[in-house]
């Protein structure tokens, strides 16, 4: 409940697990573990969920923690030369929760965000979800969308009711 928290804990002792086998498999499967990867105790919670911040290098697009959804705090750095390479790698997935562009070029993060095939794309930010703001996916992630008045479309079904109280006003009675 510490407001100052950035990385909180994980749902459930199985999500933690879950979690740390992905760090495993991205090991297998080559990737460098550059930080994190490990179950973190915080005082006063003996029971808590808390994984490291993950960072993996050396990732390619086969690996399977470049390829899920792992929703836990692991990050998998890719490599790339150019604009159409990044976009196409992106894409190239059944997910499409959220995408970050991190870039100076304000006109470049554009372009790119309009590409991407995601149902949030953040530039130079991640995971900032204001109540006003549509959060949700694209392709096999996320269900609708939550937050903001776009939610009430998903979830309500509009129906127009017109009740007369005078007299007829239409001359096809």
């Amino acid at each position: 409940m510490d407001p100052e928290t950035e990385v909180g804990a994980l749902i459930s002792k199985a999500h933690l697990q879950k979690v740390l086998d992905y760090v495993a498999v991205g090991v297998q499967e080559g990737a460098t573990l550059r930080c994190g990867g490990v179950r973190v105790a915080v005082p006063g919670l003996p029971n808590g969920n808390f994984v490291a911040p993950t960072v993996f290098s050396d990732c390619t697009d086969r690996m399977r923690i470049v390829r899920e959804e792992i929703f836990g705090p692991v990050l998998s750095m890719l490599v790339f030369d150019d604009e159409s390479e990044v976009i196409g790698r992106a894409n190239h997935t059944d997910f499409g929760l959220a995408a970050g562009v991190f870039t100076s070029d304000i006109a470049r993060a554009h372009r790119v965000a309009a590409k991407l095939k995601a149902g949030i794309c953040w530039i130079n930010n991640y995971n900032v979800t204001p109540v006003e703001m549509p959060f949700g996916g694209a392709a096999q992630s996320g269900i609708g969308h939550e937050n903001s008045l776009i939610a009430m479309d998903h979830y309500t079904q509009v129906k127009t009711v017109y009740v007369e109280l005078a007299g007829v006003a239409c001359s096809y009675r």
